[in-house]
């Protein structure tokens, strides 16, 4: 995914301004005519999407499956900190489009910054500049150099032997984020006009939460600065908190149900951030503003109730397994699993070449036809597919190799190489004697 990035922005840095007044032109100069642009373009945006909700879905299946307990401390914390380096340089990339969107993440980040006490103003000097025209080129040089350094040194501590390269699984991943930028082509949005009042627009997914609690207009640095830093805290003293002996999810109930609670959170935090009232009759003031009390109420009663969900599932959880291994003990020993004969492999194989074949002339035609989305999601499907022949293609090699050698047979010297050894021995014949009856004379 990282490398899928870098190469995508390097070929994206080839035409990109990072000017105030050029920016956002430059970006649509790539999607609408340099060529290939808007499919670079999509698997940028998409892909980095895509490393964000990995890196978040990885660091809570650590979680939840006690990874961190195994001596694993130091990887647990450079993971955390990956993650959130991770964030932030996914929030510099759309940022330096400079569009209406981009122009509020710009303003509130700035705004955050300097509420910071005594610290704030100069890191917000540092990180945005003086102005606007500082701002892009330094979000720009921290896009595609400060930031990036910063994660190759974090993931050479994190896994400096873990790193795998699975062909069908990386082709997989592309494939995947060919479709999503085939069927959710990204949008331009609004260029940033300083004379023009720009338009209701909200931040990226993975900082709607935040947004939502900005709107409630409480203290910028306690909704916007501390509590994420709370969270963040919190999820890199997690290994040393957790003293429970064992690590499955069912035997660390306050752990488990902590995170479901953080979980639930996050979900109903980044629906309140997108959400805006539709109605146009309302002032703008208004259909912005959450009201405080009912999203700080909301958050506390997700407390119990994602305590009570979580022991139930805990209680579900253990009785499933106590029945699973009753029905083992009782039932047959081996399991039969799927195999798939050799005829049956080379038919497939032939059906997925056949299918490659089939899909790579029909993106050809939609390029030429200039369906660029189209093309888009077919190249993903061609990803997918050629990741499943060649996953099906190792397998049939694996099931060759596991096939037994059939049992050698001698050959006719070797048998009578063997006769001529045995000793010769004098053996008479038996003479079948019949029993003498009654009725004989003699």
């Amino acid at each position: 995914m990282f490398i899928t990035l870098g190469v995508t922005g390097a070929l994206l840095m080839f035409y990109y301004e990072p000017i105030m007044t050029r920016s956002w032109d430059s970006v649509a100069f790539i999607n609408n005519d340099v060529p290939f642009g808007f499919h670079i373009r999509n698997l940028h945006y998409h892909g980095s999407n895509a490393m964000v909700m990995l890196a978040i879905l990885h660091m809570y299946y650590q979680y939840f499956s006690g990874r961190y307990k195994i001596r694993n401390e130091i990887l647990w914390v450079t993971g955390v900190i990956l993650g959130t380096v991770t964030i932030l340089e996914a929030f510099t990339g759309y940022d330096i489009i400079f569009s209406e969107r981009a122009e509020l993440a710009i303003s509130i980040a700035a705004s955050l910054t300097n509420s910071i006490p005594v610290a704030g103003p100069m890191i917000r000097e540092l990180a945005f500049g003086a102005g606007f025209h500082d701002f892009v080129l330094r979000f720009y040089a921290q896009h595609v150099f400060i930031l990036p350094i910063v994660m190759l040194g974090l993931m050479a501590v994190h896994f400096p032997r873990f790193l795998v390269f699975d062909v069908p699984m990386v082709m997989a991943v592309c494939g995947a984020m060919c479709l999503a930028g085939g069927v959710f082509p990204v949008d331009l949005g609004f260029k940033f006009e300083p004379t023009v009042p720009p338009g209701i627009t909200v931040p990226e997914w993975y900082l709607t939460a935040l947004y939502a609690f900005l709107r409630t207009q409480y203290d910028k640095f306690l909704t916007g600065v501390l509590w994420p830093g709370l969270f963040i805290a919190v999820l890199l003293l997690t290994p040393f908190l957790d003293r429970y002996k064992k690590f499955s999810w069912k035997d660390r109930p306050w752990v488990t149900a902590f995170g479901i609670t953080g979980i639930a959170q996050i979900l109903v935090t980044t629906y309140w951030g997108f959400y805006i009232p539709p109605d146009t009759t309302i002032p703008l003031v208004e259909r912005l503003v959450i009201d405080p009390i009912n999203l700080y109420l909301v958050m506390i009663l997700l407390v119990p109730l994602s305590f009570g969900f979580t022991l139930m599932m805990i209680h579900l959880a253990k009785d499933a397994e106590r029945k699973a291994k009753l029905a083992k003990a009782n039932g047959p020993k081996k399991v039969s699993g799927i195999n798939l004969s050799v005829k049956w492999t080379n038919w497939m194989l032939v059906a997925l070449l056949a299918f490659q074949v089939f899909l790579n002339i029909a993106a050809y035609n939609a390029f030429l036809s200039g369906m660029n989305n189209v093309n888009l999601w077919i190249t993903g499907v061609i990803l997918i597919t050629f990741a499943g022949f060649f996953h099906l293609y190792r397998y049939a090699m694996a099931q060759a190799k596991n096939i037994p050698k059939p049992p050698k047979f001698p050959t006719t010297k070797q048998i009578e190489t063997s006769q001529e050894s045995l000793p010769q021995t004098d053996v008479l014949p038996k003479t079948d004697v019949l029993p003498k009856t009654s009725g004989e004379k003699p």
